[in-house]
């Protein structure tokens, strides 16, 4: 196990998705960053005694920051502002995205900007490593104040309110339950956090809630790209495809580094194909269809779109997001008399438009992997389409309907994928009291996107069947090197369909067959 830094400006997408997985829960906070954490927070409380009107510190929130508050409601103002935020509704986001979450704030935290104490941070870690995980409901976030409900929640928790999820061991293993906060904090020795001046502010203006579910779609969509590639080359092979359409001289002619990369895949991945040996000369057939052919620029295309998503959420995670935010002078003389440069600035850096259109485009972007892959199973199924392969894949048609209505499966999934790359960015809606006037929806768009990426995930493995049910007809002839041990794995987890049976159990057990192993299995073949 390895120690994450955490220091606001150098935290990876891999950390977000190790730490959310439960594989690390070792941070440390550089001293570098403590010192900034410190200058920040000596602002705000010489601010606070000085009696200087700051937003959320010393007035109220929203359409009441015109209401100053006394010195002595600052704490409860704080505290108030949790719980009245506290208004999520719907499902509880998943255990990855709240540990995604906790650190994802912490190391916003950390970059010395929010004037929170170092407690706050230290008190998000230790929920982290001891696996203490707030019940957030994953609705009520337009996406632009911040993630501001679910942050609440999650921020409610650090005080020793609400419920939290806990791993305990039992005879039968751990488990995961639900139990009151304090209960939690008491046996794991942990105090609730008292919020002080600003911290109840600076916990729940960020956008945590998107950001960590985009980190952890974006991992899944790297798997999945990989997984396309594999069943688009089995399909291919299954089809008797020509591998012409790979020749890099096309795709050198436009460019694009998503293209040429899987075009180059492709030919990797069929590499030594008797299949397509066999068709080598006197084949009637001068191209294929789109769904095959233009592999390379429609799986590249997802590729380039997924890069820039890392991009985007690479600066995101990295980011100071909340308001106002504290700028101290960098220097090493005493901090008293504070400098007239020393100051406090409100602005909008919690808005997550950035967020809302990049996750956006990926789902956008992955429908599109889902779609190709559609319409290659369907070419495969289909006796008019499929270059000799037996009508729905099946040896016996009539009596057994074979892949029939998996591929029913896979374009119902690709329709549903269709309403769900609507994208949420181009909507808004006014909130408080017309002061937040414009919204992200990041926070939808978030949630869209899980769903798509369950789906393409789905839409694959039918392909996968699919693909190797075509080749195991085309025997004694063999597919490529990576093709080959693609079908060899997907036989170790289900046997060719030889008379129907509940299919929805073979596509149950694709899922569960743990795709990453695949991938790193065929690309060793490579």
């Amino acid at each position: 196990m390895t120690v994450i830094i955490l220091d606001g400006n150098s935290l990876t997408i891999p950390d977000v998705s190790r730490v959310a997985r439960g594989e690390e829960r070792e941070v440390h906070i550089p001293e570098q960053a403590k010192a900034r954490i410190a200058r920040s927070r000596e602002l705000v409380d010489h601010w606070v005694e000085a009696g200087e009107v700051i937003y959320g510190v010393t007035t109220g929130f929203g359409e009441f920051a015109n209401v100053t508050i006394p010195k002595n409601d600052l704490l409860r103002l704080q505290q108030n502002l949790i719980r009245s935020h506290a208004a999520g509704v719907g499902e509880p986001l998943t255990p990855e995205v709240v540990r995604a979450m906790l650190l994802l704030r912490a190391n916003a935290l950390a970059k010395g900007f929010s004037g929170v104490r170092l407690a706050v941070i230290e008190q998000l870690l230790a929920f982290l490593k001891n696996d203490i995980l707030p019940i957030i409901p994953s609705r009520g976030s337009v996406g632009s104040s911040g993630d501001l409900a679910p942050l609440a929640h999650l921020a409610l928790a650090l005080t020793g309110e609400g419920n939290v999820l806990q791993t305990e061991s039992y005879g039968t293993g751990p488990q995961i339950r639900m139990r009151p906060t304090g209960e939690a904090l008491k046996q794991a020795g942990i105090a609730p956090l008292v919020l002080e001046a600003k911290e109840g502010l600076a916990l729940i203006n960020g956008t945590q809630m998107m950001a960590a579910i985009g980190c952890l779609a974006l991992d899944r969509a790297k798997q999945l790209a990989d997984l396309a590639d594999i069943a688009g080359a089995m399909s291919f092979e299954a089809l008797r495809a020509t591998d012409r359409a790979f020749d890099p001289r096309i795709h050198a002619a436009r460019a694009h580094a998503g293209q040429r990369f899987v075009a180059e895949r492709m030919l990797q991945l069929t590499a030594g194909s008797e299949i397509r040996r066999s068709h080598a000369e006197n084949d009637p057939r001068v191209q294929d269809a789109y769904s095959v052919r233009c592999i390379p620029q429609v799986h590249g295309a997802v590729r380039d779109t997924i890069a820039f998503v890392e991009r985007t959420l690479s600066i995101e995670i990295n980011s100071a997001t909340d308001n106002p935010l504290i700028f101290a002078i960098e220097d090493s003389t005493p901090r008293t008399p504070h400098s007239a440069l020393d100051t406090h600035l409100e602005g909008g850096n919690f808005h997550g438009e950035p967020i809302a259109l990049a996750l956006d485009y990926l789902a956008i972007a992955l429908s599109e992997l889902a779609s190709i892959s559609e319409r290659r199973t369907e070419r495969m199924v289909n006796g008019a389409l499929s270059n000799g392969l037996p009508r729905f894949l099946t040896k016996h048609g009539g009596l057994n309907s074979g892949y029939m209505i998996a591929q029913y499966t896979a374009a119902a999934l690709v329709s549903e994928n269709k309403v769900l790359a609507h994208p949420a960015s181009v909507d808004s809606i006014p909130t408080s009291a017309n002061m937040e006037d414009h919204n992200s929806m990041g926070s939808i768009s978030a949630l869209k996107l899980q769903t798509v990426v369950k789906n393409v995930e789905t839409v694959l493995a039918i392909e996968l069947l699919s693909a190797a049910q075509g080749i195991d007809f085309l025997a004694p002839l063999t597919p490529g090197r990576g093709t080959a041990k693609a079908h060899e794995l997907v036989r170790r987890r289900v046997p060719h369909l030889e008379e129907d049976r509940m299919v929805s159990e073979d596509i149950a057990r694709m899922l569960e067959m743990g795709f990453d192993s695949l991938i790193k299995e065929v690309w060793r073949m490579l």
